[in-house]
């Protein structure tokens, strides 16, 4: 990729036409000097004059803001000994009045040979005709008036404060009511559903292992009692044969005077 670099009589230089009519001076001079250096263009360099003409009518009708028409003031000198004047803006304007503009565009020029070549393409012209109509010059819209303060905080002047007569006690200022900032309101919390308990079956009950009993002796035959946890009894289981022998009933005791 090359960068582009200008060369002398390379670019075709455009004309421009501007009516100063109540343009202030100092923002006008800022609009025409760029385009005299070439700096509105993408092809500008420093050491070509790439810059374009500049048609300047009506330059007896530029403004100054303020009161600088009294105050401000141009020094010249001729070079020789007490040849130095100075002369108020007012008094200038009067015997020269493009002179105003053209000092103005000319301090924003640089200060070399280029400058004064630069300064040749401006053409300034008292009243609304200028014989560039050949040229078919491209007109352009001054920039003037004052920025607008939209924005500006402006602090209000402090009012006078009545006094209270003598012959009155003076009322003491009644303290400003104290506004108090709401509580901030604090939402309860979202109740977080809980998951179901799992339902849990009853187990059935084990079965209890038997009791194992004793055979039962020959002295007794006392049917032992049901298991617990059973609603029949069940009954007692015979004795074996062989385990035990049958009971033989007492002899029956005999009866007293009798033998």
């Amino acid at each position: 990729m090359k960068c582009y670099q200008a060369k002398a009589g390379e670019l075709t230089p455009q004309w421009y036409v501007i009516d100063a009519t109540d343009a202030v001076v100092g923002r006008l001079a800022a609009q025409i000097a760029p385009i005299l250096m070439g700096k509105h263009r993408p092809t500008y360099a420093p050491h070509i004059d790439t810059g374009d003409y500049v048609i300047v009518t009506n330059v007896d009708k530029v403004v100054f803001t303020g009161n600088k028409w009294q105050q401000k003031s141009y020094q010249r000198y001729s070079g020789y000994p007490g040849g130095q004047k100075e002369e108020v803006a007012w008094k200038l304007f009067r015997r020269r009045p493009a002179r105003i503009l053209e000092l103005a565009i000319q301090r924003m020029m640089p200060k070399n040979k280029i400058g004064r070549h630069m300064m040749g393409k401006l053409k300034l012209y008292v009243g609304p005709q200028h014989p560039h109509q050949a040229q078919q010059p491209i007109p352009m819209t001054p920039l003037s008036g004052r920025p607008a303060p939209s924005g500006a905080l402006f602090t209000p002047k402090p009012t006078p404060q009545a006094r209270a007569p003598r012959s009155q006690p003076t009322q003491e200022p009644t303290p400003a009511p104290v506004i108090e900032s709401p509580a901030p309101v604090v939402e309860p919390p979202t109740p977080v559903a809980e998951p179901p308990a799992p339902v849990v079956e009853p187990l059935a009950p084990l079965p209890e292992p038997e009791a194992q009993l004793p055979p039962p002796g020959p002295e007794s035959e006392a049917q032992l009692p049901p298991p617990a946890g059973e609603g029949t009894p069940t009954p007692a289981e015979p004795p074996s044969p062989v385990e035990a022998a049958p009971e033989v009933p007492p002899p029956a005791a005999p009866e007293a005077g009798t033998e």
